[in-house]
């Protein structure tokens, strides 16, 4: 087996020089940095037929040849255990660990199964679940050994970009945001700058309404939804306040659409014997239709609905509940949540046709990344922020500037959420689909 190194001042680079020396199927047998680059040892596809027997290309029902590229790797010596090997196996798209057979039908003329190359029985392969098992786990090991030759190829080339990149995921933005909000960076700025650019980008990409276009003002028929804790009743008190301040118990209505759970309205009809609001309870979508009706000329409507998780299947009974109708929602998102069950929770109400959001327990969040990430990813306007329990003082109009300040603010030295090291390199690989480069390019 001839085995080539090559030496390149980048990990592109060298992977560049080792497709056009021994082609695109090359296979990677190890990777190392060195002083002044890196190094890369690699051997043909052809070589490693002495290790791995070649196997007929089978094709599918519809003619075509179904590929599937794997990576695995092999130990070079107890020196150095993270070798690894990529090796191309041409098998057809079916359960692993099963015995695949050729889908074209024996002739009469056809050979023997085992004296042709022609036969089924030759483009038959078997491929253990667990030999598959161990090349996936193999396959993460190389990509974090490259992901961490990219974050320092990176951290050398651009330092303010990588610095700027290791602030956003320590605070809690999504690889992906992260990415995009880089990717036009100019080159010339320090990282003060760098930073003031990449804050003003994210508040010019982040939609809110200003003080002209307050619904407590505009009126209209307003469903708070959301899971369960995030705050809709509370939140429905604090604008029925705001909404009577400003223009009378008489102009505005409350309708509660929890009817399963066992006084779960009691709490809004206190807030609205407080206020001298009527409270009306709608258990179906007649009851809300004929409710609605009823108040068709009450400037502003507030339907508080039942909470429940984002995964429950009584969310689609409360989407279909609001659909043909002229009730606009309002999803509340708790500023405490991770980005990951926020952007579940948005999915979950998205058949809803949001109008927008509202980001509570805004005073009970560390940090402000996670949420603003889903806000402005998703293209959610953001109506409100609350950031207390107090009625109606703690609901404010948002505060962009204030808001992305939290959001970008970094972690102390000493935090132990902190990002070291190639940690963050290892972040953008495993969050972003193998993405290598924090110039936002594949490698």
């Amino acid at each position: 087996m001839n085995v080539r190194k090559f030496i390149a001042a980048t990990a592109r680079d060298a992977l560049r020089k080792v497709r056009e020396t021994l082609g695109p199927d090359a296979i990677i047998l190890s990777n190392r940095g060195i002083p002044g680059g890196v190094e890369i040892m690699a051997v043909a596809a052809s070589d490693m037929e002495m290790i791995v027997p070649p196997s007929r290309e089978p094709r599918r029902p519809d003619g075509g040849i179904a590929d599937v590229t794997a990576v695995t790797a092999r130990e070079r010596g107890r020196a150095d255990g993270r070798a690894a090997a990529r090796v191309t196996a041409t098998v057809p798209r079916a359960q692993v660990g099963t015995r695949l057979e050729a889908t074209a039908p024996p002739s009469a003329a056809s050979p023997p199964p085992g004296e042709g190359d022609d036969s089924p029985a030759a483009g038959a392969a078997v491929v253990p679940a667990a030999v598959m098992d161990e090349i996936r786990s193999l396959r993460r090991i190389v990509e974090q050994q490259l992901a961490g030759f990219a974050w320092g190829e990176g951290a050398r080339s651009e330092p303010v970009k990588t610095e700027i990149l290791r602030q956003m995921l320590d605070a809690g933005f999504s690889p992906r945001f992260a990415r995009e909000l880089l990717a036009e960076l100019p080159r010339d700025l320090d990282a003060a700058q760098a930073l003031a650019w990449v804050r003003g980008r994210a508040e010019r990409a982040m939609l809110t309404i200003d003080g002209e276009r307050d619904i407590v003002d505009q009126g209209g028929i307003y469903a708070l939804v959301g899971p369960t804790g995030v705050g809709k009743t509370t939140t429905a008190a604090k604008l029925a306040a705001r909404c009577v301040l400003r223009h009378g118990a008489r102009k505005l209505a409350l309708v509660t659409t929890d009817g399963y759970r066992i006084g779960a309205h009691e709490q809004l009809r206190i807030y609205g014997r407080i206020l001298g609001v009527p409270v009306h309870l709608a258990r179906d979508a007649k009851d809300l239709r004929a409710t609605l009706h009823d108040l068709r000329h009450t400037h502003m409507v507030l339907i508080d609905t039942m909470g429940m998780s984002q995964r429950d299947r009584m969310v689609g009974e409360q989407v279909a509940m609001f659909r043909d109708s002229d009730v606009r929602s309002l999803l509340l998102l708790a500023a405490t949540g991770r980005g990951d069950t926020l952007d579940d929770v948005v999915r979950a109400y998205s058949g809803l046709g949001l109008a927008g959001c509202v980001l509570t327990k805004v005073d009970e969040a560390a940090s402000l990344a996670s949420s603003l990430d889903v806000v402005i990813r998703h293209e959610l306007r953001l109506y409100y922020v609350s950031n207390g329990q107090r009625v109606p003082e703690d609901l404010h109009l948002p505060n962009r500037p204030y808001l992305l300040h939290r959001a970008f603010k970094d972690l102390p030295e000493f935090s132990p959420h902190r990002l070291a090291g190639v940690e963050p390199g290892l972040m953008m690989a495993a969050g972003s689909e193998g993405m290598l480069s924090v110039g936002g390019q594949r490698g």
